[in-house]
């Protein structure tokens, strides 16, 4: 390694030290920033002393500064510093945590003028790609830097790639990659360049804030008698910039990170329920057939969804005048049922002088340029196309007033969008995306590449917030996403297959999307690609009910596949499944709400709720949702059983289909049929439900609810309960809502309220304990109980959910 600290530069100040590098070989001169920062993290910047022009920095991620601690909390954090090579250590008391630069894969390419008298090094100033050109103004820009972990052998997230939870080396580069292949370190559509590593001992992160395409190194060493897993990231343009979260509990990971970038945007109700979509429903009369073929075959949904072929030629927030003539009145259908829709918006704008968006966006000069300050030309659904800069804020803004009733010609309070193709997709561009020296501003591509989607996935989410006044929460989902997209809404899995393989890796996809704030996630039911079979259809409905985002798509060449055309009894097995989905919504929501409030994932990998337990480390078969429910899909073709893990040696997991306990830190071989999905309640929890079937999440709104109380070996359990209206931000502006803490010790189940609320609905209450006991109180309660499984069925107890009560077994 070329690079020596100068000590003699060392500054303390209040929050931050400061200490120039030199790189011995070409004399330029890198100043290195260290802040503590309140909350067990540490921030480390390494720019340029003196740069040619600025670098870029990443705007819009971070939700503030994140604030510092004073110097004198800094000694809590030991660092060491080491001249040459340049090495900093990172240490809890005589501890190494991590060091920067052990290995000396620090690098920092400095910007540069193009002299002619300059030898013409291969690729310096210009390097070709197939049939492309990317010209390089300043010369190579890329930067680099080694972190090693001593004791840790499992690292995790980083994604998106088609990979086990374990991480391999990887790279990030949103790209719309064409029929994707499974365990490969390809970039696909999104980047979340924060990594996590976990032991018995200590959760740690890394956040390394920079857009530009980054490649990661990782190699672990299991050999020695302390493993260690070494990481480099190399990114091709801007700073060096990463946040070092220290843990030192999972918990704590995830909250400093949504300290950093936001937590999870809270999405309405009706979005946590079944999503019926395809490439394409072909015009109004196709879209009122599905909705009635849902209603005739008794299978609840809640969203039906419209691919490019709606618009009129592809010209987003326009209908197709033949096939959409009359989309109010489509709208209007749904919304006498209490059901929405989703019609697709990408950012890519047909040239067309004709076209209202192109010809405003042109007028205001809002396109994205090429190298030569020209508006940037590429090819996509619509044929030629502009690419409107979403870096701008203004743009963002006109871009977001475009969702107004009055502007969306057709558009009503029910219907919401979907962004795709914003990595941004050009096909006849390099690697299907834009030119790395496009400019925005006076920024190029390069350097904003991987943040191009969450600024698209903003100003819509945008859109959809003031078309209602700031009163109704967006519900937006996007195929390009970066960190802090959790803020704007759900992410899928893009354009996977209808195969074995690909149903499997929906799992440890979605589980490390979780693991770095993006809870809303979900992968195509069925498989985009291709016909499945009906056994991989029927299996892959039970895997994407107990996914957050739950919704089935297919492609435009696929064969229709609607939940009732494979026969009665795979209706009836999809409609078993989907009407589980509906009956844990009050599950999910309140899940959905925690995740808002503190970051933790929804869907979870075991070692995030038994981080001491080894055998949960690698597990990606089978997951978490909340600490209480754990599922184990069939992913297997022609499978007659499982083995599931149950953890926690002092537990013990109830099957929810049978009530069947069984012990944890075991595992347990599940005979399975194709109607199975293993799906088990931890004792000592309490999950609210609501049993009655109706036809959309709306309709079940003054439902009552069903407790169902599965005790520990100890004969307690708790959970709790969570109520708002379901759409609208008044949870938080007003304040309007209902959240209680739900107990049943010595006998007896209590609902206390955990924070106050001026919300009261008056729901009723079913509540159902399992355990063994007699009852018998002042007001007496119906009552049903089976001694062969230990289950106490209580009838129509006549509470009201927001009031406090007790329960009494006597």
């Amino acid at each position: 390694s070329p690079y020596r600290a100068l000590l003699e530069t060392l500054e303390l100040s209040d929050s931050r030290l400061t200490l120039q590098l030199i790189n011995d070989n070409n004399k330029v001169h890198l100043l290195l920033e260290l802040y503590r920062l309140q909350g067990n993290m540490t921030r480390v910047k390494i720019n340029e002393l003196k740069p040619l022009k600025p670098r870029f920095e990443v705007p819009d991620v971070l939700i503030a500064e994140p604030p510092t601690e004073t110097v004198e909390h800094m000694h809590d954090l030991l660092c060491s510093s080491h001249a040459r090579p340049f090495r900093l250590d990172i240490m809890e008391g005589p501890e190494v945590l991590l060091s920067l630069n052990s290995r000396g894969l620090l690098a920092f390419e400095h910007l540069r003028l193009h002299k002619d008298t300059e030898k013409e090094e291969d690729g310096l100033w210009e390097e070709t790609f197939k049939s492309h050109t990317d010209t390089k103004p300043n010369g190579p820009t890329s930067i680099s830097l080694d972190f090693s972990l001593p004791g840790v052998e499992h690292v995790y997230g980083i994604p998106e790639h088609a990979d086990d939870l374990k991480l391999k080396t990887t790279e990030l580069y949103n790209l719309d990659v064409f029929q994707y292949e499974l365990y490969n370190p390809m970039a696909l559509y999104g980047s979340i360049p924060v990594m996590l590593a976990h032991n018995t001992q200590r959760t740690m992160g890394i956040f390394w804030l920079n857009a530009a395409e980054t490649w990661v190194d990782i190699s672990s060493n299991t050999a020695g008698k302390k493993p260690q897993t070494d990481v480099r990231w190399i990114s091709e343009s801007g700073i060096i910039d990463v946040f070092i979260m220290l843990g030192p509990k999972p918990s704590d990971v995830f909250s400093q990170y949504a300290s950093l970038t936001g937590t999870q945007s809270f999405p309405p109700l009706a979005s946590l329920g079944y999503h019926q979509c395809r490439w394409n429903y072909n015009d109004q009369e196709d879209v009122k057939s599905v909705d009635q073929g849902f209603d005739q075959h008794d299978i609840p949904y809640d969203f039906i969804w419209l691919d490019i072929e709606h618009a009129d030629g592809k010209r987003y927030f326009t209908w197709d005048p033949h096939k959409f003539p009359q989309p109010k009145e489509m709208l209007q259908g749904l919304m006498d049922k209490r059901r929405k829709m989703v019609s697709i918006v990408d950012p890519h704008i047909r040239v067309d002088s004709g076209y209202k968006i192109h010809n405003e966006i042109t007028s205001k000069d809002f396109y994205v340029k090429n190298k030569d300050g020209r508006n940037y030309e590429g090819w996509c659904w619509p044929g030629n196309s502009g690419y409107p800069d979403f870096t701008k804020p203004e743009m963002r803004a006109w871009w977001a007033s475009m969702f107004a009733y009055d502007q969306y010609e057709g558009s009503m309070e029910n219907l919401f969008t979907w962004n795709d193709m914003n990595e941004p997709s050009v096909f006849n561009g390099p690697e299907v995306t834009m030119h790395k020296d496009a400019l925005h501003g006076k920024w190029e591509h390069r350097d904003i590449h991987n943040i191009y989607g969450l600024y698209v996935q903003m100003a819509t989410a945008e859109g959809q917030i003031q078309r209602s006044g700031g009163v109704e929460r967006p519900f937006v989902l996007t195929r390009a996403f970066f960190a802090g997209s959790q803020r704007y809404g759900a992410v899928w899995t893009g354009d996977n297959a209808a195969e074995w393989d690909h149903l499997k890796i929906s799992i440890p996809m979605c589980l490390s999307l979780g693991l770095v704030g993006v809870s809303f996630c979900g992968a195509d039911v069925g498989g985009f690609f291709k016909n499945p079979s009906t056994e991989l259809l029927v299996r892959w409905y039970q895997t994407g009910a107990y996914q957050p985002f739950f919704r089935a798509h297919a492609h435009l060449d696929t064969t229709r596949r609607e939940p009732w055309l494979f026969g009665p009894e795979n209706t009836a097995l999809i409609r078993e499944v989907i009407r589980q989905r509906y009956a844990l919504l009050p599950y999910w929501y309140q899940l959905f709400y925690q995740a808002h409030k503190t970051g933790m994932p929804v869907m979870r990998p075991l070692w995030v709720d038994y981080p001491k337990d080894t055998a949960t480390f690698t597990i990606d078969d089978e997951f978490l949702i909340g600490s209480d429910l754990l599922v184990h899909p069939v992913t297997e073709e022609g499978s007659r059983g499982v083995t599931a893990y149950l953890p926690g040696a002092e537990e013990v997991w109830y099957d929810v289909h049978t009530f069947q306990k069984h012990n944890g830190a075991q595992n347990l071989y599940i005979p399975v049929t194709l109607s199975s999905i293993p799906v088990f309640q931890r004792g000592g929890s309490i999950i609210p439900r609501k049993d009655r079937v109706r036809r959309s999440s709306t309709c079940m709104e003054n439902d009552p609810y069903t407790l169902y109380v599965a005790l520990s070996p100890k004969k307690f359990a708790e959970g709790e309960l969570y109520i708002d209206d379901g759409h609208s931000f008044n949870y938080d502006t007003k304040k309007e809502f209902i959240h209680r803490s739900l107990t049943f010790a010595n006998n007896a189940l209590t609902s206390r309220y955990l924070y106050s609320s001026v919300l009261y609905l008056s729901i009723v209450w079913h509540a159902n304990l399992l355990m063994i006991s007699r009852t018998g109180k002042e007001t007496p309660v119906d009552f049903e109980f089976d001694t062969s499984m230990s289950v106490l069925t209580l009838r129509k107890p006549g509470m009201n959910a927001g009031a406090d009560w007790t329960l009494l077994l006597q």
